[in-house]
């Protein structure tokens, strides 16, 4: 065993030590960290607003603070990206991780000197449960890349702003410098596909151990790869035997991978967004991901079946059940408050406190009162998959509301890597998936509101081609996977 595979290993088992400290006792955890929160923003402009001095518990909380989203958050964000202090939190931040707004142009997400650390120390424990939980070591002496935004960062009265990919690239600490690829001037190309091109000519003769990324953009990657080497990328990269992930589900797009790689690996799965890092996999056997309890996030949680109702009950989490959507609502130590990001989650444990990632809040489609999620229809794409050698290399799904003849439907987009032989039979396969996932969607077919769903398939490299025209290719941008209306769709017909 090599010197950094035993202090890997030694590290691995202090993190998890400090880690098991916090998941045993989750509820006085959040509550500290509540009031933590509460008192070190009693003085800023927004805890004034909103009475900070007389909150005391999360009942307080609600009756206080309204739930948000940056539209409503964004009068006090533009006065601390104009350069107020003490306005959402304590100071001003050190960084503003900016993405794109749905009706406001950009979006500045405010990173603290309080709220930076933890985005490091999450990724990094990730990996030190890894090493804890399997033994595995090799791969910390193999080379390790990200495939992340570019770490040019712009200025704003004095606030470095970027990608939060590319700000994260400023914290790679010093004794994973000569591991990491790629080059920094790779990583500083701005165009996505230049970018990946690069990324295989510096990577291809080296000892990749570990890989990370969104899994759509690593998927092109690999493509590459597959089409320079010749070969699958396990052959390519013999000792390639972690992958690293977050942004959307990796399962429609495990049997691709497992395909370009040519055998399995094992993954971590990631939840991490600009507004924090709310969890990773702390498991290779369980279900879901560790909510990050410890790490100065409040967390709140509204079902989504009750969200859009006036004033819907804010659950805290001892009051949460397993597998019921809820809308994550947060709380943090970068002056975002009862701040809604759009992800929804279910609980796979209660013990510890483990989620996944079902769906968006504005990515669902509800055209017939249906209340389909992204869950939804991944699992019962995966379960079409099942025992066949059909393999998709991605799709999204809208509703057909209107069509020129016959009742109306659901119309799926896919690009397809091997497609069945029978397009209808799949279709009827996915169709009845979803009927017993969904039993609003059932009864819509039952009733003959809704028929059933209808393929359309996608060219080669079409959502790439897509992605490209609204300019969000690469880097964190992620392809919806549902729409309630046909803006996406009506630019893949």
């Amino acid at each position: 065993m090599s010197i950094k595979s035993f202090a890997a290993q030694l590290f691995a088992k202090i993190i998890h030590y400090k880690t098991q400290k916090w998941v045993s006792n989750p509820i006085q955890t959040q509550q500290n960290v509540f009031k933590d929160l509460i008192r070190q923003a009693e003085n800023t402009q927004f805890g004034i607003d909103h009475q900070f001095s007389e909150i005391y518990t999360p009942e307080d909380f609600v009756n206080h603070v309204p739930i948000r989203d940056y539209e409503e958050l964004k009068p006090y964000v533009d006065r601390v990206v104009n350069g107020e202090e003490n306005v959402l939190w304590k100071g001003k931040p050190i960084y503003f991780a900016k993405t794109s707004g749905t009706t406001s142009g950009a979006k500045y997400i405010p990173l603290t000197k309080d709220s930076m650390p933890f985005h490091i120390e999450a990724a990094r424990n990730a990996i030190l449960n890894y090493i804890h939980e399997t033994g595995k070591t090799d791969f910390v002496n193999g080379k390790m890349i990200f495939l992340q935004g570019s770490p040019i960062l712009e200025e704003k009265n004095g606030i470095k702003l970027g990608r939060l990919s590319g700000i994260v690239a400023h914290f790679v600490p010093k004794y994973l410098q000569k591991n990491r690829m790629p080059s920094w001037e790779t990583n500083c190309i701005d165009d996505w596909e230049t970018k990946v091109d690069t990324i295989v000519e510096e990577t291809i003769q080296e000892d990749m151990a570990v890989i990370s990324g969104i899994p759509s953009w690593v998927q092109m990657y690999f493509e590459k790869l597959h089409q320079k080497g010749g070969k699958p990328v396990g052959e390519i990269f013999k000792n390639f035997n972690l992958f690293i992930y977050g942004g959307v589900n990796y399962e429609p797009y495990r049997a691709k991978f497992e395909n370009l790689i040519g055998r399995k690996v094992d993954s971590i799965e990631l939840f991490p967004a600009s507004e924090g890092f709310f969890a990773y996999q702390d498991s290779q056997k369980e279900k879901g991901m560790l909510l990050l309890l410890n790490s100065g996030i409040f967390y709140e949680f509204v079902k989504s079946e009750e969200f859009f109702n006036e004033n819907p009950k804010r659950y805290t989490i001892g009051e949460v059940e397993l597998d019921v959507n809820y809308v994550l609502i947060i709380s943090t130590n970068a002056g975002l408050w009862s701040y809604n990001i759009g992800d929804t989650v279910q609980f796979t444990s209660l013990k510890p406190y483990r989620v996944i990632v079902s769906s968006r809040i504005k990515h669902y489609i509800s055209a017939f009162g249906e209340h389909v999620i992204g869950k939804e229809v991944e699992h019962a794409l995966q379960l079409a998959m099942e025992n066949t050698s059909i393999r998709v290399n991605e799709f999204t799904v809208a509703p057909q509301i209107a069509p020129e003849n016959g009742l109306p439907y659901h119309e799926w987009f896919i690009e397809f890597e091997n497609e069945p032989n029978n397009l209808e039979d799949f279709a009827l396969t996915i169709d009845n998936a979803m009927r017993k996932q969904n039993v609003y969607y059932d009864d819509l077919i039952v009733g003959k509101v809704l028929r059933t769903l209808v393929i359309t398939k996608v060219s080669k490299n079409g959502f790439q081609e897509y992605m490209k025209s609204i300019g969000k290719l690469g880097g964190q941008n992620k392809l919806p996977r549902l729409s309630n209306d046909r803006k996406i769709a009506d630019q893949l017909s």
